[in-house]
């Protein structure tokens, strides 16, 4: 086999770094030797990771949703910094829950901003730099609400379907390069997701995971950091991760009463 890409080599770039999977995974990267931007929107919470992970983790507060803070957090990296060839694509949010009729378009408008729009300008900000240096790996977080429709996830699951198709079709235009695309596809995790799905109901949220053993942050920030340190001619394209206790269920069938 041949060796494993040296976590110590890497530069990564994690979107939503304040919370859940992101702030994981500035952790398990950093634990294994690597450089870490942090990024998201509360300042407080990127301080308190960088008093953690010390001199590898730098933070910046940013707003994927406005191209103006990503750009001016992309034009001041430090240096040692700069050269990023991981980008972690995992800002993300589920808004709401109704059926599509009753659904707010603020909350769709949210997520397309945050989960469509956000990722592909990261994507778009990062991808020439790492063609230019021969070297890169775009990690998106995806769902496997991307791959399976329930009831509420309308735009939540149509975004993710995006990210799905984008990181494949991502790998048709880079093949000949050596970068690497992935799509991450969690089922039930439990992190600040509900809570903010459901604006902030702790309670409400908790019941989405009562009874069950779900997926953890630490869970994810494992499985990106393995897809990250793979040899570099192997390429997870798609990996979809579910708990034990999640499966899938019959099709929705409605019976009419007169029938």
């Amino acid at each position: 086999m041949k060796p494993r890409t040296p976590a110590d080599s890497l530069i990564v770039l994690i979107t939503g770094a304040t919370a859940g999977f992101g702030a994981a995974m500035a952790r398990r990267f950093i634990a294994e030797g690597a450089r870490v931007i942090a990024t998201g929107r509360r300042a407080e919470r990127l301080d308190a990771l960088k008093k953690e992970l010390g001199e590898r983790c730098h933070t910046a507060v940013m707003d994927v949703t406005d191209m103006q803070s990503i750009d001016a957090v992309l034009a001041g990296l430090p240096p040692d910094f700069a050269a990023v060839n991981v980008l972690v694509n995992n800002a993300g949010m589920a808004v709401g829950l109704e059926p599509s009729q009753r659904a707010a378009w603020e909350d769709w408008r949210r997520m397309i901003d945050t989960n469509v729009i956000g990722l592909t300008y990261m994507t778009h900000a990062l991808l020439p730099g790492m063609v230019e240096r021969g070297r890169g790996h775009v990690i998106n977080l995806g769902s496997v609400a991307g791959s399976y429709a329930y009831p509420g996830s309308n735009v939540y699951g149509a975004t993710k379907a995006f990210v799905r198709q984008l990181s494949l079709n991502l790998l048709t235009d880079l093949l000949g390069t050596p970068l690497r695309v992935t799509n991450i596809e969690p089922g039930l995790c439990e992190t600040e997701f509900s809570e903010v799905r459901f604006g902030g109901d702790k309670e409400k949220a908790a019941k989405v995971y009562r009874g069950t053993e779900p997926i953890v942050a630490d869970d994810i920030a494992e499985t990106v950091f393995w897809c990250a340190t793979l040899p570099a001619h192997v390429n997870i394209n798609r990996l979809e991760i579910m708990p034990v206790d999640q499966a899938f269920g019959p099709f929705a069938i409605h019976r009419r009463e007169d029938a």
